[in-house]
């Protein structure tokens, strides 16, 4: 089977402070990069963002394929196109942070059964970031791994400089 390969990145320069998120998505010899910045954030907030954004990217294209393809059978029933071969390769994502990785692999189905409380029933940190992620979660099954940050890992060296050019250039910005 295929897969799909996320790495994600999320910085901020003070805390909270001016920051960026940043992905690279590897598919057989395909790449897709992609970045943004926000003016006044989190380091958490722009960690989880990374993830939001590559797995909304995934989920909006799969939407637009299948409409695609069900307009395409509506129109000729006798003639069959077949599913691109990447809708139903596995999704790997990698990210940096003991945040993002805990929290969708540890934390989210505590949070959910609380009513989106702490253990300590304080309300959940980010708790819109992460019910979007939940949701492409959920949606698309990826799996989720940790990786060491600043460790050689190419493609987190990627997102890490992808995001630091992101907050350069908006910070700068008038």
């Amino acid at each position: 089977m295929s897969e799909i390969i996320v790495h994600t990145d999320g910085g901020c320069s003070g805390n909270p402070g001016p920051g960026a998120w940043a992905y690279v998505m590897r598919y057989d010899s395909r790449l897709k990069e992609a970045s943004g910045f926000a003016a006044d954030t989190t380091n958490n907030r722009m960690e989880l963002q990374a993830v939001i954004e590559a797995l909304g990217y995934l989920s909006a294209r799969r939407r637009q394929i299948a409409a695609k393809l069900s307009s395409w059978h509506e129109e000729d029933s006798g003639r069959k196109k077949a599913d691109p071969v990447w809708l139903d390769a596995r999704i790997s994502v990698f990210t940096d942070s003991q945040y993002v990785k805990n929290g969708l692999c540890s934390w989210i189905s505590s949070w959910k059964a609380r009513g989106w409380k702490t253990a300590d029933k304080k309300p959940v940190k980010n708790q819109e970031l992460w019910m979007k992620l939940d949701a492409l979660a959920q949606e698309l099954k990826p799996s989720f791994h940790w990786v060491e940050g600043h460790a050689g890992v190419e493609d987190n060296e990627r997102c890490d400089s992808l995001v630091r050019a992101e907050m350069g250039k908006g910070i700068r910005a008038p």
